[in-house]
Formats: C-alpha cells, sequence, structure tokens
C-alpha cells in the first residue's frame, strides 16, 4: 500500500475534532550502481526498478539498453518497503563523469535527493514552549496570497512565507520549486539576522520530508500548508517536536503532530 491512515485534529471555525486521513508514504530509496552509493531520492513505494533506471539514464550515468543492466532490490524498511537498490552494469558502460564517490544529483526541489546514503541523515530536536492561536493561520496564508506577485501574473510559482508567532510576515520569496523558495526564505532571515524572530514557516505546496528537515535545521517550531503532507514529513514532525499543520484553507486546518503547542479562545471538542 502506497497510502497510510494518520489521526489529526481538525480546526474549523473556531472547534476542534479527531479525523483519520488518508496520506501518501513517502520513503527514502537508496540507489548504487556496481555496489558504489550514487543517491538517495526520496518517492513513493512501488517501481524502485523503473525510478532508478530512470534516473540513471536521464542524469546520463547509463546511457544503455536495459538487457545490458541487472536491478536488484537489496535493503527493505521496517515497514517492508524497499529502501534500497543496486544497479549492475558493465563498468565501461557507465560514464566516467560517474565516479561512485561523490553527489552527483542536485535538484530544485528536494532537499535530501542527492545524498549518497541514508546514514547522511541526522535528526535534530527543535525546542518550542510557544503557542499559536489556530485562528492566525488564515491570517498568515491571506498575507502570502497578497504578496505572492510571480504567482498571480504566472500561476506557476510557489511560496514560502515566515512569520512571528502573533502573525507578523517577516519574508516571502517564490520560485517555482517549493523547496527553493523555503531556502530563499530560511536564507533572507540568517542574512537579517532575524531567523530567531520566527515561530511559523508556511508553504504552498505539499510537506514532504526534505521541508520539515529544513524547518528543524532553522529552529522553527510551527509549519504550515495548503496542501496534504506525506507519512515521513509527519512522523519526523512528531520526532523533531515540530508542529505540523495541513491543508489551511477557508479557516480550516488540520494538525497532525504536537497539536498540543495550538490553541484557540474555544475550548478544543475532542
Amino acid at each position: 500500500m502506497s497510502v497510510k491512515k494518520y489521526e489529526g485534529l481538525f480546526y474549523n471555525n473556531q472547534k476542534f475534532s479527531i479525523v483519520e486521513d488518508v496520506l501518501a508514504v513517502e520513503v527514502a530509496l537508496q540507489i548504487a550502481v556496481n555496489g558504489f552509493p550514487f543517491s538517495v531520492t526520496m518517492q513513493t513505494p512501488g517501481n524502485e526498478k523503473q525510478l532508478a533506471l530512470g534516473l540513471l539514464f536521464t542524469e546520463k550515468i547509463i546511457q544503455t539498453t536495459i538487457e545490458n543492466i541487472e536491478i536488484d532490490s537489496i535493503g527493505k524498511n521496517e515497514e517492508g518497503y524497499v529502501n534500497a537498490v543496486n544497479v549492475k552494469i558493465a563498468p565501461h558502460l557507465v560514464l566516467k563523469d560517474f565516479a561512485g564517490n561523490r553527489n552527483v544529483i542536485s535538484s530544485s526541489s528536494c532537499g535530501v535527493c542527492g545524498k549518497t546514503a541514508l546514514d547522511d541523515f541526522q535528526e535534530m530536536k527543535t525546542t518550542n514552549k510557544a503557542i499559536l492561536d489556530a485562528a492566525v493561520i488564515e491570517k498568515m496564508f491571506y498575507l502570502v496570497d497578497e504578496n505572492q506577485k510571480m504567482f498571480q501574473q504566472s500561476g506557476g510559482t510557489h511560496a514560502a512565507g515566515a512569520f512571528t508567532i502573533d502573525g507578523e510576515m517577516l519574508c516571502i520569496h517564490e520560485d517555482i520549486g517549493r523547496h527553493n523558495a523555503v531556502d530563499k526564505v530560511i536564507g533572507s532571515l540568517i542574512q537579517n539576522n532575524i531567523l530567531h524572530e520566527v515561530k511559523c514557516l508556511t508553504v504552498s505546496g505539499r510537506i514532504s520530508y526534505e521541508i520539515v528537515n529544513k524547518a528543524n535545521e532553522a529552529g522553527i517550531p510551527f509549519l504550515a500548508s495548503v496542501s496534504a503532507p506525506s507519512t515521513m514529513a509527519v512522523d519526523m514532525a512528531k520526532k523533531s517536536g515540530i508542529t505540523l499543520m495541513a491543508f489551511c484553507r477557508k479557516n480550516k486546518l488540520t494538525i497532525y503532530s504536537n497539536s498540543d503547542q495550538v490553541q484557540t479562545l474555544i475550548q478544543a471538542n475532542v
């Protein structure tokens, strides 16, 4: 199954209720070529061999037919999902620019893709004592929409915004890649020496592991999106202490982790 059910705390018109949502599963896949680590990419389980082949082909690491290639699944995670594959191919068919010991993938949309091994990941804990009023989230996304000028012109960009606990917008950036927009916001905050003032990061696309990881690295305790989270995003948010909120639309949202950090003037109906 490439989807799983997750429990969330749904907020609508100043009331909370328990809901059970179906989320897309996200796992890390480590790809090796002739036993040498090549890259780690995030993916939805299934068709791992095709993913590895297509990635290597489009990155011009291999340019040959399937008859010359053998792809084996060499690892599974604790849930039984394939998380490692090895591509076997004659050395003379591997392009010279892949030495088997360096990162050759650089993606504008993925903060994790490009690592060579799953051991590259490090877990951190975001410390948070702040309490966020759920009603402020709608204000945040309104401000983002008002300032998303490139999207208004093209309809083709993502946006990320940084806010104080009271909903004051400190920074907004747009980019064709949602991870790039987040990186631009964090870089701008660092440049202006106000990263410590940020309590909430909003994003216009889905929340994947990479987005949670970026928020965690920056020490931002609240993460909100208009779209869905992946399973790994929720799992990592729970571990890191980040409050993850998704489907933030028209005074509604669903909290998937650390919900005790979000309150409203109305007593939670749970």
